[in-house]
This record gives C-alpha cells, sequence and structure tokens, in this order.
C-alpha cells in the first residue's frame, strides 16, 4: 500500500510539460494500477490463509481440550473401578488367606500324628524283637543254681543266673526304670555271656541308658561297640540311629550326626529308624527322601 501511493505522488509531480510523455505517464500509471492490485490480491489471499490458520489453530485447541477432558474422565473411572476391585478382592483374599494358615496348621498336626504314630509302632516292632530274642535265650542250656558246686567240689564261679534269666531280670529293671540295676545286670550278661545272641541287645541299652543320662559321649561310644563288636543284629539300625542323636547333642558333632542318618537311611532305607532319620536330617534343615514301607530289620546270628 506505501509503494502504491508513493508512485502516485511521483505520478502527480512530474509536470505534464511534453506530449511525448504522457504516453509514458500513462503506461506507468497502468502498471501502478496493475501492482496495486496484485497486492491488493496478496493481501486478501493473506488474510484468508491467516484466518484458515487461526481456525485451524482454535479447532486444534479446542480438541485438545476435549482430550483432556476424555483422559481426566477416563482416569476418574479408571481409579473407580480399581478401587472398586480392592474393595470387591480383599475380603475373599483374607477369607482364602485364613482357610490356608488354617490348612497348614491341620498339616502340622496330621503330621504330628503321623510321627507319634510311627513312633509307637516302632516300640512295638521293639517289643515284639525283644520277646523273640528272650524267648530265643530261653532255649539255651539251664545252668546250675547259684550257690550249688559243680561236680568235684570246686566253689562256683561262674554267672548268677542263666543268660536269658539275666537279660529278662535287666531288661525288667529297664522298663521299670531301675536303671542301676538294668546296667549292672546288662554288664553282667556281657561279663558273662559275651558270645550269646543278647549280648548286642545288653551293649544297645547300655548306650541307652549312658544317652538318657546324657552322657552323650559314652553313649556314642556304646552304640558304636553294637556296630563294631558284632555282625549285622537286631539292634543294628537302632544303634546307629541313637548313636547320630547323640553326635547331635556334642558340640561341633552335627555334621557326623547328619552323616549317620545318611548312612542309616543308605544302609536300611525301608526300616522305621530309617524313617526317624530322615525326620532328623528335616529338622536340621537338610534334604530327606522319605523312606518306603517299613520291615523288620534282619536277623543274622553272629559270626
Amino acid at each position: 500500500m506505501k509503494l502504491s501511493s508513493l508512485v502516485v505522488c511521483l505520478s502527480l509531480a512530474v509536470p505534464v510539460t511534453a506530449p511525448a510523455a504522457s504516453k509514458e505517464i500513462q503506461e506507468l500509471q497502468r502498471d501502478v494500477a496493475l501492482l496495486q492490485q496484485q497486492l491488493r490480491d496478496l493481501q486478501s489471499s493473506q488474510d484468508k490463509n491467516f484466518a484458515a490458520v487461526t481456525e485451524l489453530a482454535r479447532q486444534s485447541i479446542d480438541a485438545a481440550n476435549r482430550a483432556n477432558t476424555g483422559v481426566a474422565v477416563v482416569t476418574a473411572n479408571l481409579e473407580k473401578t480399581l478401587e472398586a476391585l480392592r474393595n470387591s478382592t480383599t475380603a475373599p483374599l483374607a477369607a482364602v488367606n485364613s482357610r490356608l494358615n488354617d490348612t497348614s496348621s491341620d498339616l502340622r498336626e496330621l503330621h504330628q500324628a503321623v510321627a507319634d504314630q510311627a513312633a509307637s509302632l516302632a516300640r512295638m516292632q521293639q517289643t515284639l524283637s525283644d520277646i523273640k530274642d528272650l524267648v530265643k535265650s530261653m532255649q539255651a542250656p539251664v545252668a546250675p543254681p547259684p550257690g550249688q558246686a559243680p561236680a568235684g567240689g570246686a566253689a562256683p564261679s561262674g554267672p548268677p543266673m542263666p543268660a536269658g534269666d539275666l537279660y529278662q531280670a535287666a531288661l525288667g529293671d529297664y522298663q521299670g526304670g531301675r536303671f542301676d540295676l538294668a546296667m549292672q545286670g546288662f554288664n553282667d550278661y556281657l561279663k558273662y555271656y559275651p558270645t550269646e545272641a543278647l549280648a548286642p541287645n545288653c551293649q544297645f541299652y547300655i548306650g541307652m541308658l549312658d544317652y538318657q543320662a546324657r552322657k552323650y559321649e559314652q553313649a556314642v561310644t556304646d552304640f558304636d561297640n553294637v556296630l563294631e563288636h558284632y555282625t549285622r543284629n537286631p539292634k543294628t539300625d537302632e544303634a546307629t540311629l541313637y548313636k547320630g542323636r547323640a553326635l547331635l547333642q556334642i558340640p561341633g558333632r552335627r555334621t557326623e550326626g547328619a552323616t549317620t542318618f545318611r548312612q542309616l537311611i543308605k544302609d536300611s532305607p525301608k526300616t522305621d529308624p530309617a524313617r526317624a532319620a530322615c525326620e532328623e536330617l528335616k529338622n536340621l534343615g537338610m534334604n530327606c527322601a522319605v523312606p518306603g514301607a517299613t520291615r523288620a530289620p534282619a536277623k543274622r546270628k553272629k559270626g
């Protein structure tokens, strides 16, 4: 617009002094008019483009505002849904946790009951084994009564009573809690009948008396005597089990105890002592495969 005004002013300022210049001035005016028209068209185009851009910007702002509103609505709905979900699942989860705790407690009680039953069966089996051993020992020849001199008139220097009677008396003292008399009776049996069938039993009960008296070092030695001085016998597995238990009570020998339990499980995997050894390992936090069905320990005569 300023350029067109300047052209007009210049054209008016030039004096029309010559007819020859008139034509040139007219052409110049025509060019100026054409230029002015082009400027007006350009200005109009720019105004339209600016209006279009402004409208697009306004629409974009409106769309952004609507999008923000939609996001806020979705967020609010999502929060409400999550809150409702939390509220609806909290009580059921608490009930499930409670039932799981009750089930765990029931399983512990069942495990304890099974362990108690296994211990009862082991005691019953031990009693039956002792009865069988006693019956076998009573079949031995009867010795002369105490105080009766043998042929030739020599003073008696043998045992105070037959092997079966001596063992039965010592076992009765053990079961009746007369531990001093039981210890004496078992030692007498080993003194007078060291090679009889019930000698391993006597040595085992000597170990049990020391174990119950908390003489764990001596008990380990006693149970080793059962395992080392006799071939495999009815007390081999139990002696191994209680040797391991005695080792656990001695500071610094827990590893030996665990090794003893594992050896028992390896040698006699289907016996009650092996099951008890497995439970001992679990109590120590060690892995142990539960042995299979129980069986009575194999009996062998002393070689």
